[in-house]
């Protein structure tokens, strides 16, 4: 059984910077993706980012390219999302996933359905 566990949001105000962390255990597969969605309050969880374990390719949501990065430490497996220039609209409870099938080398996932393993979600809230 995969568990996730994410750490590191809070309060900032806007244009500011926040990281968020997600610990993974047991050690992921290489052929693992690990994604980043978020859930602002009446609104549907959405895809924020995600990464291939082994080779470190990325994916952003339009919303949050060249603003958010997604990266991976695979001595310390743990992912991580880096928000720089937030904005209020950012707002929202961030979860970290896994997807853990095998999948395509060349894309990578972005449904809520296509993750099998959630983390337990940590607040991110921007103030304007």
């Amino acid at each position: 059984q995969v568990q996730l566990v994410e750490s590191g949001g809070g309060l900032v105000q806007a244009g500011g910077s926040l990281s968020v962390s997600c610990q993974i255990s047991p050690r992921p597969y290489s052929f693992y993706t690990v994604g980043w969605f978020r859930q602002a309050p009446g609104q549907e969880r959405e895809f924020v980012a995600a990464i291939k374990w082994l080779s470190g390719k990325t994916e952003y949501a339009v919303s949050v390219k060249e603003r958010f990065f997604v990266s991976r430490d695979k001595d310390k497996n743990t992912a991580y999302l880096q928000m720089d220039n937030l904005e209020p609209e950012d707002t929202a409870v961030y979860f970290c996933a896994i997807d853990s099938t095998l999948g395509s080398p060349r894309r990578l996932p972005s449904g809520v359905d296509e993750f099998d393993y959630w983390g337990q979600g940590t607040q991110v809230t921007v103030s304007s």
